[in-house]
This record gives structure tokens, C-alpha cells and sequence, in this order.
């Protein structure tokens, strides 16, 4: 029985759409991946919660910690309290300690389950930043609770070294002194300003190519401290060219939501695997869970036709998840959520369902579709038809 509603077209017009997708795919039940795959995972909010969701994180953490072992199942890492999780849109640091502490746990019991946790600055109060040494002590409280809990840590970019550092020696003084304590090897990780413009001018420069000299000037002074770097500048050509220029046996980890399949795949340049291709630490994965899976599960398999079939229709979806303004994207991740029945509402902490529009929402809609990433196309359906009907269209 053919699917259709009415959905808002450009311009504003109301035209039908009949759903022509089928569900996604999932790779054998016990298939290793040969990349390492972290999803970001976003957090579920508790929508009866008597607070104000503009000032308060209200968690529902039964369904949030639910949504991770959905993630492990389908043999992908979780990487927990980051961007993706609204972490600085909403999420702040004792929230973000009690979900790592949440997820950490919940990891201990499913076999095989990785777990790498966002340590930042956040609980910072940016006006009240004055040097180096206060995001030192920061990142140094933060390590310190994460790994008190036995968690790997993901070195975030900080907001407020941003606001104090006076060119590319003072983050090199900042990571070596964070660097020099991590217990294990950590990953870095990069986040454009498209991401959060609040890091314009990472790495003491507004000249990429400049700022990728000092990361990687960082990385090879304490290369045995560090797993690998996330990069999300969404610039194939910079990611190629820095993961060729990291030392021997240091990972990059796609942060690319716009061209993710192709890095993931890789090109086999050099003798060193890591320079010729990438593993993935992307946000886009929480929303296409069981595709990333099924397609990773293929490239492990040795069907790179079969990886780029499942995976490069999914590509237009996470280009449109992650159009400008950028930093929206959570509240598609959270809406294909909603959709694929993992929550039983579409309510973000921080209000932020409201960032994008219903035209936008229903051109999401068209292309997770098109990408074979509805899980349960009737109830995805039904839940539009909900959505759309608050908006005042009847499907």
C-alpha cells in the first residue's frame, strides 16, 4: 500500500509525496568493521519536565542511554557529550559528566561497546577568562572527572582559549600540558567555525593551511599521547591533505558531514594505512545508524561498490542536515529520530527543534526517503502528518 502525504514544495506550495524508499539495511550479525566508526550521539530530552527549557537541561535518560545501545548494536563507538549532544546549544558540563557517566556504565555491559567522552572547557564563564592558564586548569578539571569515571577522552575545541590565546604558541602550550597528563591516547578534535563561530581562528590563525601546521606540530610532539584528530572544517582536500601528514599509526577520524563516504573509503595513498584513508567521527551517523553499519560492514567485507551504494545516497540527506547555519544541525539528527521511532517526541533540550523550518524539515524528510534511512516508514509518515498539522497543513 503506496505511503503519501502533502508536503510544503519550494515557494510554499502543497504538492503530494508518496514515499518510494524501502528500509534500511543491516550488515551480518557479528562483522567487524576495518575502520573505526564513532557516532555522535545526540541526547533526548524530557519533554514533561518542569523547567525552562531555554535556561535548564531537562534529560529523558532512560530513552537517551537506550539510543547508545541502539548505536552498539549496529557495531558503531559512541562519541558522548559532544557537539552533536548539544553540548554549548543547551548541555552544560555537570549535565554532560552525569551522561558520560550514564553511558560509560550502560557501555560495561554490551560487549565490544567503545565510548570516547567530549572534555572542554564549557563550564567556563567566558567573560570571566583571562589567560592561558585558566583553559589549562580547565581542561584539567574536566580530564579529570572523565577519566575518574575510566573514560577515553576527545580533546574538544575550547571556546574560550579561542577568546584568550594570542597566536598559534599559546595552543601549543595548551595541548602539550593536557597532552602530557591523558593517561591514554586521546583524539583532538577540530571544529570549524561553520560548526561554532565562536572558534573562528583556531589554532591562532584564520589561515587553514597555517592552523593545520601548528595542530600538526602539536600532534608530533606527543604523537604517543594521541589516538588520532577529528577534523570537521567539511573540506575533503584539507582532511587528504593533513591525514597524509600525520605520523605513523595517529588516525583521522572524518568529521566531513558533506563528504564522508568518499574519506571513509579512501584513496591508499602511501605505505602507511592511515595516510590513505579515513576512520569517522561524524554526527551524521546518529541519524543513518543502521545505513553507516550496513555499509561499513561491506567495505570490511571487501564490496567497496556495495559501501558507496548503501552509503553515497545518504550523502544529500547529511549535506542538507548540515546546511548553513551549521550549527543546526542537531535538530535534524533529533527530528530522524523522532521519525525512526527511537523517541516519542520531537522536543530538544534548549527549544532547539525550533531552529529550522517546516520547509526544511520536509525536504529532510524527501531525502532520508531517498536514502533508504526511514527505519519504520508508516510511523515516519504519521509523525510527519503530526508535524505538519501544528503547522497548520493538513496531509
Amino acid at each position: 500500500m503506496a505511503l503519501t502525504l502533502t508536503l510544503p514544495a519550494a515557494g510554499g506550495a502543497l504538492a503530494p509525496y508518496t514515499l518510494q524508499g524501502s528500509v534500511p539495511q543491516r550488515p551480518p550479525a557479528g562483522l567487524k568493521f576495518n575502520r573505526i566508526a564513532y557516532s555522535a550521539a545526540h541526547v533526548v530530552a524530557d519533554p514533561l519536565a518542569a523547567v525552562d527549557p531555554w535556561l535548564t537541561a531537562a534529560i529523558d535518560w532512560d530513552a537517551t542511554i537506550a539510543y547508545r545501545r541502539h548505536l552498539w548494536s549496529l557495531g558503531l563507538g559512541v562519541a558522548e557529550a559532544m557537539d552533536t549532544a548539544q553540548r554549548g546549544m543547551g548541555l552544560d558540563w555537570p549535565t554532560s559528566l552525569e551522561l558520560i557517566r550514564r553511558s560509560l556504565e550502560a557501555a560495561r555491559d554490551v560487549p565490544g561497546a567503545i565510548v570516547a567522552s567530549g572534555c572542554g572547557t564549557d563550564h567556563l564563564d567566558l567573560d570571566a577568562v583571562k589567560s592561558v592558564d585558566d583553559v589549562i586548569r580547565a581542561y584539567e578539571e574536566q580530564m579529570a572527572a572523565i577519566e575518574g569515571l575510566g573514560g577515553k577522552l576527545i580533546i574538544m575545541a575550547s571556546r574560550a582559549l579561542a577568546r584568550v590565546a594570542r597566536g598559534p604558541a599559546d595552543y601549543e602550550r595548551v595541548y602539550d600540558r593536557v597532552l602530557r597528563q591523558a593517561r591514554q591516547p586521546v583524539i583532538l578534535h577540530w571544529l570549524g567555525d561553520m560548526f561554532d563561530p565562536a572558534l573562528a581562528g583556531y589554532w591562532g590563525t584564520a589561515n587553514l593551511d597555517a592552523a593545520m601546521n601548528t595542530a600538526l606540530d602539536v600532534i608530533a610532539a606527543r604523537a604517543d599521547k594521541v589516538d588520532g584528530i577529528k577534523i570537521s572544517l567539511l573540506d575533503k582536500d584539507k582532511e587528504i591533505a593533513m591525514r597524509r601528514r600525520l605520523p605513523a599509526g595517529v588516525r583521522m577520524y572524518t568529521g566531513d558531514d558533506f563528504n564522508y563516504a568518499e574519506l571513509i573509503a579512501g584513496d591508499a595513498f602511501g605505505t602507511e594505512p592511515t595516510h590513505g584513508r579515513s576512520d569517522a567521527l561524524l554526527g551524521i551517523f546518529d541519524a543513518i545508524a543502521p545505513a553507516a553499519s550496513a555499509a561499513l560492514g561491506a567495505l570490511a567485507s571487501g564490496d567497496e561498490a556495495r559501501f558507496h551504494a548503501i552509503l553515497g545516497p545518504t550523502v544529500p540527506l547529511s549535506r542538507h542536515i548540515f546546511a548553513a547555519p551549521t550549527r543546526f544541525y542537531k535538530t535534524g539528527v533529533v527530528f530522524m529520530a523522532w521519525l525512526n521511532g527511537h523517541q516519542s517526541h520531537f522536543t530538544m533540550v534548549g527549544g532547539q527543534q525550533s531552529t529550522r523550518s517546516l520547509q526544511h524539515l520536509s525536504e529532510l524528510f524527501r531525502l532520508a526517503d531517498a536514502a533508504d534511512v526511514l527505519e519504520k516508514p508508516e510511523l515516519a509518515v504519521q509523525r510527519m502528518k503530526a508535524l505538519l498539522a501544528v503547522h497548520g497543513v493538513q496531509a
